[in-house]
């Protein structure tokens, strides 16, 4: 389509879509081709944007109705102190920045902070968990670190020699809720101890996309033991299960990795890609906006 131009990155997942203005009107035919490229690429970056918080969920609802994050129960549940800084004025919009209740950028907050952030999907911890992801870079630093990955699972799953595919078929794991992707526990939330004490929703090993029709890995993120586990299965076998299923789905050949800017906007598919984040400096601030697309109950694949 000529209204847009789509450069792929040349690498398993992401491209880049130039000549849209999302703070602009964009016709219904551009919307549509323009989530005819998001399911074929999974990640869509716009560079150059100039967005409120409202022109952003205008924007994510070019692909979906947006929900509110699923950390916020919990920072409700824990008062206002819990959420500070993390919460806009917005439901549908979370805060992702490395700075404190004073706006001074720190090494830990209550949030992601300034350290690495572990391969995962969003909010896979709830029951419906987000299609889609829609991020937009504010503040960045230069040179300041906080690259973000993202691996392709449709070829993870897709790789899989036959005999694993066969080993996960019909599999399910209950999805750790307690700890967020920098590992630090929600307020309010228990620390479990085992297995047995992990809170969260079960989903499929494998899911299929409900507008592809593909089958991806679905693995949601992995804290320190305990955490996510394979429903049925003794402690040890789970755990090397998801130790190999993990090293694969996270392989080079999936990985396309952005380094940011600030006006970027990144629109990610949760169903079928994991993202990761390098740690960055914590003496620089670092803020985004993001919001989530609505999902659908999860298809076991």
């Amino acid at each position: 389509m000529a209204y847009f131009e789509t450069i792929p990155s040349g690498a398993a997942l992401g491209a880049e879509i130039r000549g849209i203005n999302l703070a602009g009107r964009i016709p219904e035919t551009v919307a549509s081709a323009l989530k005819d490229a998001w399911h074929e690429h999974l990640v869509l970056l716009f560079r150059d944007q100039e967005l409120d918080d409202g022109s952003l969920l205008a924007a994510a609802n070019l692909f979906g109705p947006t929900q509110e994050g699923g950390a916020h129960k919990y920072f409700k549940k824990g008062g206002f102190e819990a959420g500070r800084g993390l919460l806009a004025t917005r439901p549908e919009i979370t805060v992702i920045s490395n700075l404190d209740e004073n706006g001074v950028p720190v090494r830990e907050n209550a949030g992601l902070g300034s350290g690495e952030v572990v391969w995962h999907s969003d909010n896979s911890y709830i029951e419906t968990p987000p299609a889609g992801s829609m991020l937009y870079a504010i503040e960045i630093p230069e040179d300041g670190g906080g690259d973000t990955s993202f691996a392709n699972q449709y070829m993870a799953y897709e790789t899989l020699p036959d005999v694993m595919k066969l080993t996960i078929a019909g599999k399910a794991q209950v999805h750790d809720s307690s700890r967020n992707s920098a590992g630090v526990l929600r307020p309010t939330a228990k620390l479990p101890t085992k297995p047995e004490e992990v809170e969260g929703p079960t989903h499929p090993l494998v899911r299929i996309h409900p507008d592809t029709g593909r089958q991806a890995l679905y693995l949601g993120r992995r804290r320190v033991w305990p955490s996510n586990y394979i429903v049925g299965l003794e402690n040890e076998k789970s755990e090397a299960l998801l130790d190999r299923l993990w090293r694969h789905a996270t392989q080079d050949e999936f990985v396309w990795t952005h380094s940011w800017r600030a006006g970027d906007v990144l629109l990610w598919d949760n169903r079928c890609a994991l993202h990761h984040r390098t740690e960055l400096d914590h003496t620089r601030p670092r803020v985004l906006h993001r919001t989530q697309i609505q999902g659908e109950a999860v298809i076991a694949g």
